[in-house]
């Protein structure tokens, strides 16, 4: 298939209804709007369901109602938005239902704004709602990973029946690049055991939350379950990206729009004679532990390069080294880091004048 051009947001939506998905329902909010305005029109034209909600916590119990019956269903916010969602998130999480949840991450705390930024990894990684569950979070840095991972995730929330969330970012969302599209499937809702399609035999279904007890009402073998399936998704399902890692003497970790930004640093860093390299995480949960396992002896240090005010990829950095090596920060806030800056970060390790963080 011939690549056209697409902007980031439009390309995810388009990969969700060729994934096979049948039901949105979510709010607008900015920088992912345009999610919501594609699939206002796409969704309907496939003979899907759209819903603009009247709040994005009525968007993500659709979800959960949808899921339920066997459809596969998206819902999309940004930061405030998301936030919204994570009480439906973890109700999804413990029904083990599966969706997929956008979040076209934005600036700030609070309402924030309207610009790109990366400060939602811990909300995303690390669970933004109640009790022990974890999701399955992408992290796109392109267009068209925008349109592949999206493709993927639905299969992948099928797979571990859990809710798998893309962590896009108002950069990747807003930009404009050529993508190839996946090609369309159908999907059938009917085709689980598991789930509602009417009380048409006279057997009765219900989808509810498992609260910690299997169908024995045995909590100790539910929890055992539960840690194998996580257990299992850590390992399965680490994705990442390695560039000029073999003999590097400072390492880059960055993901989204920042990884770009550090790709552009490697090439420049290695016509200077300056040995960068980088490890993009694809996957930030898992995290890809398994690129930082054999690390070469050259590596002086780990620069983790975030659009974060505070700093929070690079606990995962850390733990991913067991602090075998020292990490340190470089964080934009709302600004997507500039190239010659990251560089001379990288010269101040070498030059062992920049304070580590870990």
């Amino acid at each position: 298939m011939a690549k056209e051009l697409w902007k980031g947001n439009e390309a995810l939506a388009e990969a969700a209804v060729r994934a096979g998905c049948r039901i949105f329902a979510g709010y607008p909010i900015t920088p992912q709007s345009e999610i919501l305005e594609y699939l206002s029109w796409r969704m309907p034209e496939v003979g899907g369901t759209f819903v603009q909600t009247e709040s994005e916590i009525a968007g993500i119990s659709m979800v959960y109602g949808a899921a339920a019956t066997g459809f596969r269903a998206l819902t999309s916010s940004s930061g405030p938005g998301f936030t919204l969602k994570q009480e439906g998130i973890s109700y999804i999480a413990s029904a083990e239902l599966p969706c997929v949840v956008v979040d076209v991450a934005r600036y700030g705390s609070g309402l924030g704004d309207i610009y790109q930024a990366q400060g939602d990894y811990f909300q995303a990684v690390k669970g933004g709602g109640h009790g022990d569950y974890r999701v399955l979070v992408y992290a796109p840095a392109s267009v068209q990973e925008n349109a592949d991972l999206t493709y993927l995730a639905f299969d992948k929330a099928e797979q571990y029946l859990n809710p798998v969330l893309i962590l896009s970012d108002g950069a990747i969302g807003q930009m404009m690049e050529a993508v190839e599209l996946p090609p369309c499937k159908t999907h059938d809702p009917d085709r689980f055991p598991w789930a509602m399609t009417g009380n048409k035999s006279g057997k009765h279904k219900q989808v509810t939350t498992r609260f910690y007890y299997d169908q024995n009402g045995d909590i100790k073998a539910y929890e055992a379950y539960l840690r194998d399936k996580y257990r299992a998704m850590g390992e399965q399902e680490q994705r990442w990206e390695a560039v000029q890692v073999e003999d590097a003497e400072v390492l880059l970790v960055g993901y989204g729009i920042s990884a770009r930004i550090c790709k552009e640093a490697v090439h420049l860093a290695r016509k200077s004679r300056i040995k960068l390299g980088l490890i993009r995480p694809v996957t930030l949960f898992p995290f890809p532990t398994k690129a930082f396992a054999q690390l070469p002896d050259s590596i002086k240090g780990i620069l983790s390069v975030e659009m974060s005010c505070l700093g929070q990829l690079i606990e995962d950095v850390a733990l991913a080294t067991k602090c075998a090596v020292p990490a340190y920060s470089f964080l934009s806030g709302g600004a997507v880091p500039e190239t010659e800056d990251i560089l001379e970060a990288v010269k101040d390790i070498l030059r062992d004048t920049r304070k580590a963080v870990y």
